[in-house]
């Protein structure tokens, strides 16, 4: 073989080397990018926005929540509305838009579900008891149930239809004492910003609204608390505008992540 001949089947090989290693490189960026776009898929979920109608009692649990929700996947929006469970449950029956229900009781929740107006079964979440809230220093000298029967205890408490005067109801056939309120609320936090205000001495609302009061009213457990424990349930509506967000958003609040914002708040494991 001639010498002309080597060096020219020698560049030939050299060329056809170097064809093959971009091919390997290309390969090997290929592979890259795919376990790249695998990984961003793995962790992404669904996105847009909801509103949330949720009972005035889990105001700032649930606040709290939806900023960490947000927080942990951009491009979520979560909106809430606070009020009684009732009132919730009248809005949502009247066609208020919402994607997700969380109330302060069974019964209300019952009222949706039994109506084909949740979408699947609500799942129970947290629990919440009663407590006497009063002034700092309970002034009054309130030590329990039968105390608010006094003459001179200006006492409020939640209207019948809300969760927290139904337990009201109980708490009262339990201790067999017969309270006469002032004023009966259409949430738990009306009742808490009377006492708050001195416009009542003593509200029946639940421990956790007591503990994020913030020093701005005392809590006197009672013992008739403990046969009147209020369970809440959380479910996503049938005519939700984004079901998938709205299912996670429910998923979160039963998390590990929901239960340690709640259980700190004061809430019971359901």
């Amino acid at each position: 073989m001639t010498t002309h001949k080597r060096t020219a089947m020698l560049s030939i090989a050299a060329a056809a080397l170097a064809v093959i290693g971009l091919a390997g490189c290309s390969t090997t960026g290929q592979a890259g990018t795919s376990g790249t776009t695998g990984s961003a898929s793995a962790t992404s979920g669904p996105t847009g926005a909801i509103t949330v109608f949720a009972a005035a009692s889990l105001q700032q649990t649930f606040t709290t929540l939806g900023k960490q929700y947000e927080a942990a996947h951009p491009g979520t929006s979560v909106t809430f509305s606070f009020a009684g469970s009732s009132d919730l449950v009248t809005q949502i029956r009247n066609g208020a838009p919402a994607d997700v229900f969380a109330s302060a009781d069974e019964a209300n929740m019952d009222k949706i579900a039994k109506t084909d107006l949740a979408a699947g079964s609500p799942r129970d979440f947290a629990t919440n008891t009663l407590e006497i809230a009063v002034a700092p220093g309970n002034p009054k000298h309130i030590t329990d149930l039968a105390d608010l029967t006094s003459s001179g205890v200006q006492l409020v408490t939640c209207a019948a239809p809300v969760p927290c005067g139904a337990a009201t109801a109980k708490v009262e056939q339990a201790a067999g004492v017969d309270l006469h309120p002032v004023s009966e609320e259409q949430s738990v936090t009306d009742v808490l910003g009377k006492v708050e205000s001195g416009q009542a001495d003593a509200g029946l609302v639940y421990v956790t609204d007591v503990r994020g009061a913030d020093g701005k009213v005392d809590g006197v457990p009672f013992d008739a608390a403990s046969g009147a424990v209020n369970t809440y349930p959380i479910g996503v509506l049938r005519d939700a505008a984004n079901p998938a967000l709205a299912q996670a958003f429910t998923d979160y609040v039963r998390s590990g992540a929901g239960r340690k914002v709640l259980a700190d708040a004061g809430f019971g494991a359901p």
